[in-house]
């Protein structure tokens, strides 16, 4: 069954649409500064489209939900987040090319610091380089010895970020993960939500303590956090439900990840914003959806680090040229979730957006783009999976419903 009326109408035609996704772009005022880092960054290339775009807020989940990334992203193809449940290890395999098996069960995880209590000091490892990840992933790999029915697999994502897949017959994947969100405290065993799942949890248990082992005389990453458990679920395709031929533009393998689990095609990784931007306004015509995300607001958001947001989103304004290069008939302007620098974390926040049609808008008279200004935009207030149907209709992508 559709969970969209939108899936019902959707035609094709040649008109394009982008989605500029800046991951976490929502955020709150900081201290003494009254603005938030989307009002206090200068945009006068965003400001251009005001006179010819329309404003609202968007729920990724639903109000007062802090969603992942996985929901947030997510909400903005128009899935339902809390029917299509997807752990963030399936997202991160797929998004390295893994070749992911129906069977297999995998994991992100972040290399972590532990004091000599076992309490975690730093959940990240201090973001240690890619090199030092891979050096690290290849010991793993050759030096994790469990005993058990399944193979284990560690492969490398990025900074601290990395992968375990439990490849074998009969494992379940509802584990919960072994990250407690916070310091001061030791990792959580990994605790199996269902009977089937008992095997993986305790092979996820082992392979943890193996690492510590193995990782004990690494001054920072020398332990494992591991999240998102999960097995590949199935999914509708995106370029079926709503007749799109759908690209995405994405450096960080989780985006990358959820972009292909729903049916895009995706792009060779760029290295920068600036290179992000040009791919995007470089895309071949044969693609009438293409999804641009941007990893470093969300990165200087978790950080606590407004000015370092203020400055992303400036840069991102700075290259917003060579996007519009391509002469997208539909552009959307929005983040996945919130992530205030003051919190240094995910929240329930709703996320501004902006809806750039020049053809098809009704404009709101928006004088800049930021969460106050959204507040009072023709959008309205709207759960985020309602956003891509929306951008679609103003794309005439849309059938008439009814006589």
């Amino acid at each position: 069954m559709a969970e969209h009326t939108a899936e019902l109408l959707a035609t094709k035609n040649d008109k394009r649409i982008v989605f500029l996704v800046m991951d976490g772009l929502g955020d709150l005022p900081f201290g003494r500064r009254k603005r938030t880092p989307l009002e206090a960054a200068k945009t006068p290339n965003i400001d251009t489209l005001l006179p010819h775009s329309t404003t609202g807020l968007f729920d990724p989940v639903e109000p007062g939900i802090t969603p992942g990334a996985g929901p947030g992203h997510l909400g903005l193809f128009g899935y339902d987040p809390r029917h299509h449940i997807i752990g963030r290890g399936v997202l991160e395999a797929l998004g390295i090319d893994f070749p992911l098996e129906d069977t297999d069960v995998a994991a992100r995880f972040n290399f972590c610091t532990l004091d000599k209590d076992r309490k975690i000091t730093d959940r990240r490892a201090g973001r240690i380089k890619d090199d030092v990840n891979r050096r690290l992933v290849d010991m793993l790999n050759d030096k994790v010895k469990i005993n058990g029915p399944a193979e284990v697999i560690v492969r490398s994502v990025s900074e601290h970020r990395g992968m375990v897949v439990l490849r074998g017959e009969n494992l379940g994947g509802s584990v919960a993960d072994t990250d407690p969100q916070t310091v001061g405290v030791e990792p959580l065993h990994a605790k199996a939500r269902d009977d089937q799942s008992q095997l993986t949890a305790k092979m996820l248990d082992k392979f943890v303590s193996e690492a510590e082992r193995i990782l004990k005389d690494e001054d920072k990453a020398n332990g494992l956090l591991l999240r998102g458990i999960d097995k590949k679920p199935p999914i509708p395709r995106i370029n079926d439900r709503f007749a799109l031929n759908a690209c995405a533009v994405a450096t960080y393998p989780m985006y990358r990840g959820i972009a292909r689990l729903v049916g895009m095609t995706v792009l060779d990784p760029p290295k920068d914003v600036k290179d992000t931007m040009t791919v995007a306004g470089q895309v071949s015509s044969e693609y009438d959806y293409i999804f641009v995300h941007i990893k470093y607001t969300d990165k200087a958001g978790e950080d606590g680090d407004y000015d370092r947001k203020v400055s992303v989103i400036q840069d991102v304004d700075k290259h917003l040229p060579a996007l519009l290069k391509g002469k997208p008939d539909v552009l959307v302007i929005t983040g996945d979730h919130s992530t205030p620098a003051a919190l240094k974390s995910h929240s329930w926040h709703p996320v501004p957006a902006l809806l750039y049609a020049p053809e098809t808008v009704r404009p709101d008279g928006s004088k800049s783009f930021g969460e106050r200004a959204c507040q009072v935009g023709g959008m309205g207030r709207l759960p985020m999976r309602h956003l891509l149907p929306i951008a679609c209709a103003h794309a005439l992508k849309l059938a008439k419903f009814g006589a």
